[in-house]
């Protein structure tokens, strides 16, 4: 799915005609993901740096993209609702300050028409992410990854979840089926 519309799409215009909008979504997006999931996995910590630099993308994307100021405002509008929903969630201890930011991040390059397939998509790795951990906290760590600082970090039961995996990778299925990934690659 994201590779077949991802080859068609450079194919056709090649790599080098596809402006900034069709590089941030082509190298910076998926890279800022896989930071943020990496970076998760091994610190359980999403530095704001991640999220400010999605921000940031976002605001070129639409500047050089072809986004109308109207999409643009329907962006805008899913990042804040977005926002609003995770810090009330973080405010009640129920996920982490990055998780909130990331998620907020993402829906902003999302927008309403990316929205529920991402929050259903990052729920259900997000469960399976929970699940799997949780089994494998109930089993001893192998001596090798025993001896690996954030094995141990994630192994210990007081740790949470690191929910930004499942975030990011929610993120990187959805965003090629959205508008503006579509539009920003034809241009």
């Amino acid at each position: 799915m994201i590779g077949a519309g991802m080859a068609s799409s450079v194919a056709g215009s090649g790599i080098a005609g596809l402006g900034l909008a069709g590089f941030g979504l082509l190298v910076l997006f998926p890279f800022l993901m896989a930071y943020a999931a990496a970076s998760d996995l091994l610190t359980m910590l999403i530095p704001n740096r991640i999220s400010l630099a999605l921000v940031a993308g976002f605001a070129v994307l639409a500047l050089t993209g072809p986004m109308t100021w109207a999409e643009i405002g329907f962006h805008l509008g899913a990042g804040a609702a977005v926002l609003v929903a995770t810090f009330t969630l973080f405010a009640f201890g129920i996920i982490g300050g990055g998780d909130a930011k990331l998620a907020a991040a993402t829906a902003l390059w999302l927008g309403f028409d990316g929205l529920g397939d991402y929050l259903l998509i990052a729920s259900v790795f997000g469960g399976a992410l929970t699940l799997g951990i949780l089994f494998a906290r109930s089993h001893p760590l192998p001596g090798r990854i025993a001896r690996m600082p954030f094995a141990l970090h994630l192994h210990d039961a007081k740790t949470g979840i690191p929910y930004g995996i499942a975030l990011a990778a929610a993120a990187l299925l959805v965003l090629p089926e959205t508008e503006v990934w579509t539009r920003a690659l034809a241009a």
